[in-house]
C-alpha cells in the first residue's frame, strides 16, 4: 500500500458513506451508507462483508457495554439488533423537525453518547450537538447548526471537538466530568480547501479531519498545527477511523453522490497510517 488502497467489496459504492465504527468484540468494521439507508460491516481478518437495509436514513453505529448496539437514524437514537435486524426507538432528541436527522456520534469515556442532528436537505441551521446518557437524559449543547460532524474525543476524555460543515468550522470544548461542555473555541476554519467532515482522535491526542470537497484527510495537532496531509483519488471525503487489532489501520469512506462517472467515488479507503495509532472506542453505558 503507498498511501491508500481501495478495499475491495466486489465494486460496491456508497452514494453517501459515512459513520464508521471499530467494533473490537467482532474485529470488524462498521459503517452507512446514509442515503441508501444501509449499514455495512467487514470482517478485517477475512476480508468478508455484508449489509443490512434499513428503513430510514442511517448515520451511524455504535456499540454499547451490554452487548448490543445504538443506531442514529432519521427519528432519533434506536437499539438496534442484527439477524435478525430489528430497531427500537429509544429517543427522537427533535420530534418537531420531522426534515431533520442524526448525523455522526460519538461515546465518552464516561459512556455518554454525543450526536449531532442535521436538516437533511443541508439547508438551514437546525441542526445541534446533543448527550444522551446512559440513564436516559438528553440534553443540549449546540443549536443553529447546518451540518453537524465530527464529534471527536480525545483519549483522556477531557476535549470533545465538533464542526459545522456548512460553516467550514472545528470547535474545541473542554469536557468536565459531569459531562458538561465549556471554554468554547475555534479550532480550525476552513474555505477553499473542502469542508471538515467526520473526525477521529488517535493515541497522542491528535486530531483526523476528512474534507468532503478537499480529496483529503489531514492531521492536526491538539493546537491546530497541519501535521500531515493524505491526498485521496475521489474529492468527497467522509469520514476517518481507527480499526484493528493494534489500532494502527485507518480508514476512510467517501461519498459517490453527484459523480456517477467517478468509479472511485464511494469506495472504502484503507490509509497509511505512519505508524500513528488509534485508542478503542468508548461504549455507551446504557
Amino acid at each position: 500500500m503507498n498511501e491508500w488502497r481501495v478495499v475491495e467489496r466486489q465494486g460496491q459504492r456508497d452514494t453517501l458513506g459515512e459513520g464508521l465504527f471499530w467494533c473490537e468484540r467482532e474485529g470488524a468494521l462498521y459503517w452507512t451508507d446514509i442515503i441508501e439507508q444501509r449499514l455495512w460491516r467487514i470482517d478485517l481478518a477475512t476480508g468478508s462483508v455484508r449489509n443490512w437495509s434499513q428503513p430510514e436514513m442511517i448515520g451511524w453505529i455504535v456499540a454499547t457495554q451490554d452487548g448490543g448496539w445504538l443506531a442514529g437514524l432519521q427519528t432519533g437514537v434506536h437499539r438496534l439488533t442484527l439477524d435478525p435486524a430489528t430497531l427500537e426507538r429509544v429517543i427522537d432528541p427533535e420530534p418537531h423537525l420531522p426534515l431533520n436527522r442524526l448525523n455522526d456520534a460519538k461515546c465518552d469515556v464516561a459512556g455518554r453518547l454525543w450526536f449531532g442532528t442535521m436538516p437533511a436537505n443541508c439547508e438551514g441551521e437546525s441542526g445541534g450537538l446533543w448527550r444522551l446518557d446512559p440513564d436516559g437524559t438528553l440534553t443540549r449543547w449546540q443549536s443553529q447548526i447546518t451540518i453537524a460532524n465530527g464529534p471527536a474525543i480525545c483519549p483522556s476524555g477531557r476535549v470533545l471537538y465538533h464542526t459545522d460543515s456548512k460553516a467550514g468550522t472545528v470547535w474545541r470544548f473542554d469536557l468536565g466530568d459531569d459531562g458538561s461542555l465549556s471554554g468554547q473555541r475555534l479550532f480550525a476554519r476552513f474555505d477553499a480547501s473542502g469542508a471538515p467532515d467526520g473526525m477521529c482522535c488517535d493515541a497522542d491526542g491528535h486530531v483526523w479531519i476528512a474534507f468532503y470537497g478537499g480529496a483529503c484527510v489531514r492531521r492536526y495537532s491538539s493546537d491546530g498545527m497541519l501535521l500531515r496531509q493524505i491526498d485521496l483519488p475521489t474529492p468527497q471525503i467522509t469520514n476517518v477511523c481507527f480499526a484493528g487489532a493494534g489500532l494502527d489501520r485507518l480508514f476512510a469512506t467517501s461519498a459517490g453522490d453527484g459523480r456517477p462517472d467517478d468509479p472511485l467515488a464511494g469506495a472504502l479507503f484503507e490509509l497509511d497510517a505512519g505508524g500513528v495509532k488509534g485508542f478503542a472506542p468508548n461504549l455507551f453505558g446504557g
